[in-house]
């Protein structure tokens, strides 16, 4: 019995002894073999800004605030005076620039978080959020609502004078407001968190780890289509159809003039959101994995998302300037409300009456 025992410790030491070599040889093998690590398989470091382009960012958020709520509220004030009924233009007017006015309202808190972080709390988050969102949208449906009314004036003028314009238009803004008002609800999913690259508190889209993905793809698809191609479909046909007409009608330049400020209102729309909905659809694109995509590409795209943002900002007060350089009827209304407030003092000088359907056409701010 003491030999099998004995035997059984030798045997368990030789069994040591042979693993603790083995040991050694692997672990010298180890440490001899080489590693490299490859960068597709590593995730992308956090996309900074520096202090000094952050405190830039956040000026010219308040300069476009200081413009954008006296300009439209000018705007809203001309057009609202108006002792006359409102065409379906104007009236469509009126409403963007309320839309522009609610985009502007949000500037303030975005200016403060850029520097200070969010620090208005996870209620207001949201509702900053929706306003931004209702002003999006409800922008791009107004100018798509335009684009209509004016290819329907002047190119299906018999059947424009046949319908009720003024009644439809007040039922159209309507549904203008409640659609963007519904197309805004994702703003609910924002909320006030502490960024994983800084200290500060972000108000951002905050999804549950387990759904992000589809819950991003679901309000970036939202965003595109609804927001910006589907609209943009029914204004480059409308517009290019009714410039069209009028290139081929007499006195077609004169009638051009009611197209101005429509027009480059609608280039103002596009030239200020167009960077920022193509930054966005490649960042789609990135998450969803339909492009492949490396670090350098991934940084290209935030930055570009970042600036491009700040320039769809931009359009907030961009319409009252258009208005004033590029309207004269504009120009003329609002000299008139300056005399009534006895802040000028020579008369308006008289014009020329139109024919009936040629002050229809020009009914817009020319």
């Amino acid at each position: 019995m003491l030999k099998q025992e004995r035997y059984h410790d030798l045997s368990s030491t030789s069994f040591i002894l042979d693993f603790g070599e083995a040991y050694e040889e692997l672990n010298f093998t180890y440490n001899d073999t080489d590693f490299f690590v490859n960068p597709e398989t590593q995730p992308c470091s956090p996309f900074s800004i520096p202090d000094a382009v952050m405190v830039v960012v956040s000026v010219f958020y308040i300069l476009i605030f200081l413009l954008a709520i006296p300009g439209n509220l000018v705007v809203s004030l001309v057009i609202g005076l108006n002792k006359q009924s409102l065409p379906p233009s104007d009236l469509y007017l009126l409403h963007l620039a309320i839309s522009d006015l609610l985009l502007a309202v949000t500037l303030p808190f975005w200016a403060t978080s850029v520097t200070q972080g969010w620090i208005f709390g996870d209620s207001m988050c949201k509702i900053v959020a929706i306003l931004q969102e209702l002003s999006f949208y409800s922008s791009i449906l107004f100018l798509t609502c335009i684009s209509v009314d004016r290819y329907m004036v002047i190119v299906r003028a018999m059947e424009a004078r046949r319908s009720n314009r003024q009644f439809i238009s007040w039922g159209v803004c309507a549904s203008v407001w409640a659609l963007g008002a519904l197309l805004s609800l994702p703003g609910l999913l924002n909320s006030s968190f502490t960024s994983a690259n800084s200290s500060l508190t972000v108000c951002a889209e905050f999804y549950d780890p387990s759904s992000a993905d589809e819950w991003r793809l679901a309000t970036r698809i939202l965003r595109h289509t609804l927001g910006f191609l589907i609209p943009l479909s029914i204004m480059l046909p409308c517009y290019g159809i009714t410039i069209k007409r009028l290139l081929h009608v007499r006195g077609g330049f004169q009638r051009q003039r009611a197209m101005r400020v429509i027009v480059c209102v609608v280039v103002a729309f596009l030239l200020c959101w167009t960077p920022y909905h193509l930054a966005v659809m490649v960042d789609t694109f990135f998450r969803s994995k339909i492009v492949p995509y490396q670090c350098p590409a991934r940084a290209a795209v935030d930055k570009a998302m970042f600036a491009t943002q700040s320039l769809g900002l931009l359009h907030s007060c961009v319409n009252p300037v258009l208005y004033a350089f590029v309207g004269e009827k504009f120009r003329k209304r609002l000299l008139q409300i300056l005399r009534k407030m006895g802040l000028m003092e020579r008369p308006p000088t008289p014009r020329v009456s139109r024919s009936s359907l040629s002050s229809e056409i020009t009914s817009t701010f020319m």
